[in-house]
C-alpha cells in the first residue's frame, strides 16, 4: 500500500512542481495565472495531504517531515486570501516559500536509502 501511496504522491508533486515554475514565470494576474494558481493548489493540498500516509522515516508514526505538510495546509489558504486582499507581496513570498519548499522536499526524497532513491539506483 506504501508504495503506491508514494507513487500518487511523488505524480501529484512532480506536477506541481512543473506547474509551480511555469506560473512563477509567466505574466502575473491573468485568467491563465489564476487558473494554473488553483491547479496549483489542489496539487500541493494533494501533495500534503497524501504525505500522511506515507511514514517511511519513522514506521507507524509521523515524521518532522509531517509538519511541514501541515504547513502547507495552512499556507494554502493563506496565499488565495493574501492576493483576493489584494496583498500582492504576501502572496508572492508565501507561494515562492512553498515553491522552494517542494523543490527542497524533492531533493530530500531522492536521499539515498529512501524509497526514491532506491528506485533511481543509488538507494
Amino acid at each position: 500500500m506504501e508504495h503506491g501511496i508514494i507513487w500518487l504522491h511523488v505524480a501529484v508533486a512532480l506536477l506541481a512542481a512543473a506547474l509551480g515554475v511555469a506560473n512563477l514565470a509567466a505574466r502575473k494576474g491573468t485568467p491563465r495565472h489564476r487558473a494554473v494558481g488553483r491547479v496549483w493548489i489542489g496539487l500541493m493540498a494533494a501533495t500534503a495531504i497524501s504525505s500522511f500516509w506515507i511514514q517511511e522515516l519513522n514506521p507507524g508514526r509521523y515524521s518532522w517531515i509531517h509538519g511541514l505538510s501541515i504547513w502547507t495546509l495552512a499556507l494554502l489558504p493563506l496565499a488565495v486570501l493574501a492576493i483576493r486582499h489584494g496583498r500582492v507581496r504576501t502572496h508572492r513570498n508565501i507561494v515562492i516559500g512553498l515553491m522552494a519548499g517542494v523543490l527542497v522536499a524533492g531533493a530530500f526524497a531522492m536521499a539515498p536509502g529512501r524509497f526514491m532513491g532506491r528506485m533511481l539506483g543509488y538507494g
